[in-house]
């Protein structure tokens, strides 16, 4: 009998203050319960996986010490080859955890290969309850809930990122869906300042920064209306925090 393979979210960055509930806000006590039983891991960091588990022992025992669990790295470096080796502690019936950087494993993330692999061999997947990034945004922006497409990340060259604003703008017009889309944190600024000069003064934007953390801050409005925030220096403080960017034309 095959392992199952759990796919557990991760915070969506540093919680706070080191206390015993510091996960309590986001990560449910039944994931924080299972994965603690847990000996096996696919990360995408084994450090950041490490701290991880280690908030969750301030509340439930591990199953072995940290440093006697088993932590192998996915990340977008890894090949396709390295793939079935990371699926044998399941084929041989151990579970195993995948755990992302942040938030859940397998959207936007390297995890997605190895969920598809398993399938291939009929091995169970069990997701978990977590913090998505992405539905917290959409959640919290007022824009179209009912129809939204993620893109990921916009080219880096300034000309080809501009034209592919202008092309979600103008999908989103036409089927009144939201457009979702990240970016490099310290690009955060130019990445606004580029939605500003792209879009129809109309066109709601949304900049979602550090949900779920002490310092979240949501706000939607117009370009026109962001083009005033920023000449007036009146924008949130995300540059170099991680966030979400939203779109919906009129």
């Amino acid at each position: 009998m095959t392992g199952t393979l759990y796919l557990i979210p991760n915070t969506l960055g540093d919680c706070g203050s080191i206390d015993s509930d510091v996960l309590g806000h986001v990560i449910p006590l039944e994931v924080q319960r299972l994965t603690a039983t847990l000996s096996s891991f696919v990360a995408e960091n084994a450090k950041s996986a490490r701290a991880f588990l280690k908030l969750i022992a301030l509340t439930h025992p591990l199953a072995k010490p940290i440093q006697e669990i088993r932590i192998a790295e996915l990340n977008v470096n890894t090949s396709d080859d390295a793939l079935p080796a990371l699926l044998g502690p399941l084929l041989a019936g151990q579970d195993i955890g995948l755990i992302s950087e942040a938030g859940v494993p397998a959207v936007a993330d390297p995890g997605a290969s190895l969920v598809r692999l398993a399938h291939r061999h009929n091995i169970v997947v069990r997701p978990m309850v977590g913090p998505s990034s992405l539905l917290l945004a959409v959640m919290a922006s007022g824009l179209n809930g009912q129809s939204f497409a993620f893109n990921g990340y916009l080219p880096v060259d300034s000309t080809q990122r501009s034209k592919r604003i202008r092309e979600l703008e103008l999908r989103s017009r036409q089927e009144q869906q939201t457009q979702l889309f990240i970016e490099t944190p310290y690009r955060n600024q130019t990445m606004l300042e580029t939605l500003v000069s792209q879009c129809r003064p109309d066109t709601l934007l949304c900049v979602a920064t550090d949900l779920t953390l002490p310092t979240e801050a949501i706000r939607t409005m117009t370009a026109m209306q962001w083009n005033k925030a920023l000449i007036s220096k009146q924008v949130p403080d995300f540059q170099r925090k991680p966030s979400v960017f939203l779109l919906l034309a009129a």
